[in-house]
Formats: C-alpha cells, structure tokens, sequence
C-alpha cells in the first residue's frame, strides 16, 4: 500500500510507525557514518548534544518524562554501538602534555640528539663480556669492550699516519 492509497484516517498512524521503525535505524546509520569519518571524541560531542536537546524540548504529551528518558537510552544505546563498531575511527592520542620539553621538530636535530644518545650509551647497548679460565697458573689480564675498541681505533690511526 502507498501513500497515496492510504485512507486518510490512518495517515498519522503510519507516519508514527514509520518515524518509530526506521527513525533508529536512520540515527544508527547516521552515527555510524559519523564515527567513521569523525572519530570517537565528535561522538562523545553529539551525545552531550543531543541528550541535551531531548531534555530541553518542551513536550505537552501526558507521558513527556517517559518519552524523554525513552529518547535519552535511544541516543545512549546507539552512539555506544557506533562508537564499537569495529571501523569507528578512534581518536589519535594527545602526545602534547607528553612532549619532552625542549624537543626539537627538527628531523636533523633530532637525528643528532639520536646519535649522540646512542654514542653516550655504547657499552651499555652491549651485553658484558665475562671470560673465565680453567686454565692454572695465574690470570690474565681480561680486556672490556672500551679498552678493545680503543686499541682498535688507535690502530686505525697508525694505520692511516703510516700510510700518508
């Protein structure tokens, strides 16, 4: 049956039905849609909104506080579920308050901070070296990572001073 069929008494019955039938659906979508495109945070936004409007809404219905609490669950119930959906958009995190004071945006910089920070904690990246002996007679003198290094750049200086 279509609009146009409908007998004119029962127009406002149907409509009521309808808005009734497909209005959650409709709002679902809707929110659905939003949180996709918006992300978590505008929901929160458009739940306060509209929970709001419903309750500032003058309603001359016997039964206005009950529709208004109906409404309010309506509003609730579906942004919780767009909010879990699973291709809702979740917020980025705020890093702001998390910023290291004094921290560059500077790519260069920050690549120099980041090889002066690995330079300073060199021996400490490595595990410890720890070299024993069953051998009998005495010990020998066991030579660190640092000292091993040192010789071997010391070395290479030699090495390149001759060879000019």
């Amino acid at each position: 049956m279509s609009l146009h069929t409908l007998h004119p008494e029962r127009v406002d019955e149907t409509r009521m039905q309808a808005y009734s039938t497909f209005g959650p659906l409709l709002i679902n979508a809707l929110a659905q849609k939003l949180a996709r495109c918006q992300g978590v945070r505008e929901l929160d936004r458009i739940e306060q909104s509209l929970v709001r409007l419903v309750e500032e809404t003058d309603v001359t219905a016997p039964d206005a506080e009950a529709m208004k609490e109906f409404a309010v669950e309506l509003v609730v119930s579906t942004l919780r579920n767009a909010r879990e959906h699973p291709d809702a958009k979740q917020d980025l995190e705020e890093i702001d308050g998390r910023r290291t004071e004094g921290r560059s945006e500077d790519p260069d910089t920050l690549e120099e901070q980041l090889q002066s920070g690995l330079e300073d904690s060199f021996p400490a990246s490595d595990p410890p070296a720890v070299v024993s002996t069953a051998i009998t007679g005495g010990s020998k003198d066991i030579v660190g990572t640092d000292e091993v290094l040192r010789r071997k750049k010391e070395a290479r200086r030699k090495q390149s001073q001759t060879a000019d």
